[in-house]
């Protein structure tokens, strides 16, 4: 179905561009990529004074929806678009184009104090549908595991059930489950509890919490390059048709090495480190 509706997308594109835009962007979405698209923002504003940007992270799934009312010209996302959402564009009369920013790896994070090291797949998604509920079950201490989520708005909630969850349509996270509203909030939930456990992407894990390891790889830029790390991910950004003016100087900036080195430096990995 998402072939058939985007393919759709793709021939509107071709006969509609997006209008030249001058003055404001607005980006809104993903937490994931807001650390590196708003230092890009910035530095492509200093070269370019006369462009100014609105940039929020409220979420992949919100994203989508600013952009399909228009009161974004940019979604960034952390997943790829819904066939859902691309209808709910497709309605007014917006069509969704994607752009690969970054690649980025989904990665368990833990207190610091845990001592397990890597999980599989299979433990991950039964710690998050409750059937393992206690460390010592997976070589930890004899502690109650508690589980960190992220809000249903989440891009990389989304993606942790795509990966883990089954898409969600025969495992479910467990109700008790706690859930957080942004990137920074789940590390410092993690951080704060020596017995939980959520996931992020690998620009914010940080020395206030412990990256496991998946099925024995580690979600470092190495794993993300050679395909080896199963969680690995791209970041997007999305416009409103084949941008033009302001906005497609500001996506070829982004995919550009000087917006490569950005991406690199906010600790996610490039597009130029795939060739």
């Amino acid at each position: 179905m998402r072939k058939i509706i985007f393919a759709a997308v793709m021939i509107a594109v071709m006969s509609l561009s997006a209008a030249a835009f001058a003055g404001q962007i607005v980006m809104d979405g993903s937490t994931t990529v807001l650390p590196f698209g708003q230092a890009a923002a910035e530095q492509f504003s200093k070269q370019n004074p006369d462009v100014k940007f609105s940039v929020s992270g409220t979420g992949t799934g919100n994203g989508f929806k600013s952009l399909a009312d228009g009161s974004a010209q940019i979604a960034n996302a952390s997943r790829f678009i819904k066939d859902s959402e691309i209808k709910s564009c497709m309605d007014n009369k917006v069509y969704p184009v994607p752009f690969a920013v970054a690649l980025d790896c989904l990665v368990p994070v833990v207190h610091p104090s845990n001592p397990v090291k890597s999980l599989t797949k299979a433990q991950l998604k039964d710690i998050y549908s409750g059937k393992i509920t206690n460390w010592k079950q997976v070589g930890g201490s004899d502690s109650p595991i508690v589980v960190i989520g992220r809000d249903t708005s989440s891009g990389t909630y989304g993606t942790w059930q795509e990966m883990i969850m089954d898409k969600g349509e025969k495992t479910r996270v467990t109700p008790k489950a706690q859930t957080t509203a942004s990137s920074g909030a789940m590390m410092t939930a993690v951080s704060q509890n020596k017995n939980a456990i959520g996931y992020e992407g690998m620009g914010y894990v940080s020395k206030s919490v412990k990256a496991l390891a998946v099925d024995g790889v580690a979600g470092t830029a190495a794993g993300a390059r050679s395909g080896k790390y199963p969680l690995s991910r791209y970041l997007f950004m999305f416009t409103n048709g084949w941008p033009e003016g302001d906005i497609l100087d500001f996506i070829s900036y982004m995919q550009s090495p000087a917006g490569q080195k950005i991406v690199n430096s906010t600790g996610f990995v490039s597009l130029q480190e795939m060739k």
